[in-house]
């Protein structure tokens, strides 16, 4: 018993590493494209372009994703999608055409969709049901670290080398997360062997009606998902419309708004360090209430703030509270879907919430267009306000109960 605990620590560790150079190349690398696309073309609406192709790449992709994804080794086919991105970013510099940048982060969003619904699956095996929750506090803090000190390296890397060296260090944290991945062991040499039928119109089908009646007996699952990913995206929203609320609305300045997103990553870590302090003493019902709550008080504030400071107030607290409502709503979706479906479950619902993402965002763009943008931040808020009380009321029903067995 003491070896395997040992064992799991190991892994647990190793993954959690992974994860953190992995994220850190990230952060470091979403400053880099920015800058590269804008020095190349001189277009605001260029750059633009680059979040677009993440959402359209999921639309595309998921809806068959996930049927691959249960049906091949989740540890192999993680190694594979590393090393195919880390090929993808390493291109990227000798690129001199816009478009040809947008086919390749195109290709890099669809390695991505393979990407994210196979280390859930992966990462739900690996780790015990009674250690999740303080792994996935872990993982929140090292998420969070990574936002707060990406950034800064691509700026001290700006200053002593070029984007290029950037860029390329992403390729590189790609090809050590890969590595990581090959210590680790195979979860699937454990289970039963999956379909290996050929994929096509007929299969994909079928596996839609599994996930749909999946969803028919488990609908109290499916709906604290969809709640919990809509806020998420109407939170999403309001952060496309950060800059032109902060800057036009409230008259700050860019510095002003470079402090806020700082200020923002220092509570989100500080949070997530809170968060893996207490996970153990802290029900998932708890994690999820009292971080969904309190995120949304945090943009509540932001929409009704007047100052620099009543804004950091806003971002402090929904940086904080950011990790309680990431840590339980993951554990929760851990514990009650079925890892032989999960990849098609993340993917198929992964459809529809890229779908909603990219219509939301254009939304508040829109009505801010029409009406003044305070007023479209507000009922933004306000939306967000009731899904969070609305989650709330639903994960404390005594009913549910055994949905939240740790």
């Amino acid at each position: 018993m003491k070896g395997s605990n040992h064992l799991n620590k190991r892994n647990s560790s190793l993954l959690l590493f992974g994860i953190g150079i992995s994220s850190l190349g990230d952060f470091v690398y979403l400053v880099a494209i920015n800058i590269l696309v804008l020095k190349l073309t001189g277009s605001a609406a260029a750059v633009a372009g680059l979040w677009i192709m993440g959402p359209i790449a999921s639309i595309l992709t998921k809806f068959w994703s996930g049927s691959l994804v249960d049906r091949m080794n989740k540890r192999n086919l993680m190694i594979i999608t590393d090393i195919v991105r880390a090929v993808i970013v390493a291109i990227i510099p000798f690129l001199s055409s816009i478009w040809l940048i947008y086919v390749c982060l195109f290709f890099l969003s669809v390695a991505k969709a393979f990407f994210e619904p196979t280390s859930i699956t992966y990462i739900t095996r690996l780790v015990p049901q009674q250690e999740r929750k303080q792994f996935n506090s872990f993982r929140s803090l090292v998420t969070s670290g990574a936002f707060l000190v990406g950034p800064a390296i691509a700026g001290v890397l700006f200053l002593i080398t070029t984007v290029d060296i950037a860029i390329w260090i992403n390729a590189i944290s790609f090809i050590v997360s890969a590595f990581l991945l090959m210590l680790l062991p195979n979860v699937d040499e454990q289970v039963p062997k999956a379909d290996v039928k050929p994929l096509s119109i007929k299969v994909l089908r079928e596996d839609w009606e599994s996930v749909i009646q999946f969803s028919r007996k488990n609908l109290y699952i499916v709906q604290i998902f969809f709640l919990a990913q809509f806020f998420m995206i109407v939170s999403l929203g309001m952060d496309a419309q950060e800059v032109v609320f902060t800057q036009r609305v409230l008259g700050l300045s860019e510095t002003d708004f470079g402090l806020l997103i700082s200020i923002t990553g220092i509570g989100s870590i500080v949070g997530a360090s809170t968060v893996s302090i207490f996970a153990k003493k802290m029900s998932i019902k708890q994690l999820i209430s009292l971080g969904f709550l309190m995120v949304a008080v945090g943009y509540l504030i932001y929409a009704f703030s007047f100052s620099f400071w009543s804004v950091a107030v806003g971002f402090i607290i929904l940086g904080f509270f950011n990790s309680f409502s990431n840590t339980g709503f993951m554990t929760f979706y851990q514990n009650n879907v079925p890892t032989e479906m999960m990849g098609r479950i993340s993917s198929v619902f992964g459809t529809f919430i890229s779908l909603f993402q990219i219509i939301f965002v254009l939304l508040i763009g829109y009505t801010g267009e029409i009406i003044p943008l305070r007023y479209s931040v507000i009922i933004a808020s306000f939306i967000i306000v009731v899904i969070g009380i609305l989650i709330t009321f639903m994960v404390n029903q005594p009913s549910r109960s055994k949905y939240f067995d740790e």
